[in-house]
């Protein structure tokens, strides 16, 4: 199989969830079974990292807790995941916040606040015609 088919059939199986960047500060509920019972439990931190793509996409979540830093890595496509709010978009100029592990107190979680505008295909389309507009 190449490339491309494998990325088709791993369409059907990625969920839709909102579209969070590093950075921000998010709400993961999570499902936990214990025995026959299920529960879901709120994990509040920063996304600290996001790597892989498709359905093999993990995102890095941070918190401090106690004093203690606690951090889980969670796949982005899991059943596990009830669902994901944003609670707050950061600004950071870095891909991966591991800097973040060595702050302690009040900056341990503090991120510059920004606006997310994800990129889309027709807004860099308008950015070039407009380019070409001008050079001419």
């Amino acid at each position: 199989m190449n490339y491309k088919e494998i990325e088709t059939n791993e369409k059907k199986f990625i969920k839709d969830l909102p579209e969070f960047n590093v950075g921000d500060t998010i709400a993961v509920s999570t499902i936990v079974r214990e025995g026959d019972k299920k529960r879901t439990q709120l994990f509040k931190g920063l996304v600290i990292a996001i790597k892989g793509s498709g359905i093999r996409k993990t995102f890095t979540i941070r918190k401090i807790s106690n004093g203690v830093g606690v951090e889980k890595i969670i796949p982005l496509n899991t059943p596990n995941i009830s669902k994901v709010k944003v609670i707050k978009r950061g600004n950071v100029r870095k891909s991966k916040l591991y800097y973040m592990r060595n702050r302690i107190g009040k900056k341990a979680l503090k991120v510059k606040e920004g606006v997310f505008v994800p990129a889309t295909e027709t807004k860099v389309e308008e950015v070039v015609d407009a380019e070409q507009e001008a050079t001419e």
